[in-house]
């Protein structure tokens, strides 16, 4: 057991008490646009502001594969905006997403959610457009997170899993 509650629903409606953070992974281009990066965008619009200025000024700060911004978008709700993939096409040099590049940038997400006490949503990160496997993923996960002790909720949206 993983220790991951899984839920069929949207992650940027989680619907528990306390503070909770919506992770997510992006790439490391400056793309937004496609995924579950568009729902975000539906519900708040500083999200997609801040990863645009982050990767825009990357040269003066840590935006990179591994790394992590978080956007307070709500009182309660913080969105981690999670470097993990590079570019955003599948091809000769394989899928985008980075494994290693995801678990960094979980185990810089636990050291905020900790400090924020607060819980994290996510839909099964990487395995998108990135190309990820979840059984490569959910592991991550649960040695990152989960193992510190915080809770973790995996959104399925819709009818297939990934």
């Amino acid at each position: 057991m993983s220790g991951i509650r899984y839920v069929r629903g949207d992650a940027t409606v989680p619907s528990v008490k306390g503070v909770k953070v919506i992770a997510h992974v992006c790439n490391d281009i400056g793309g937004w646009g496609k995924g579950f990066v568009l729902a975000i965008s539906r519900r708040w619009p500083e999200p997609e502001k801040s990863y645009r200025a982050w990767h825009r000024d990357r040269a003066a700060n840590d935006f990179g594969l591994g790394a992590v911004q978080l956007v307070q978008v709500e009182p309660y709700v913080w969105v981690a905006n999670m470097v993990g993939q590079r570019g955003i096409r599948t091809g000769s040099k394989g899928v985008p997403v980075r494994y290693e590049a995801i678990e960094t940038a979980l185990a810089r997400l636990a050291e905020k959610a900790a400090e924020l006490n607060a819980s994290v949503h996510m839909p099964r990160i990487g395995c998108g457009l990135a190309g990820g496997t979840w059984s490569r993923v959910e592991p991550l996960i649960a040695e990152r997170l989960v193992r510190r002790g915080i809770a973790v909720t995996v959104y399925d949206h819709g009818e297939g899993r990934g």
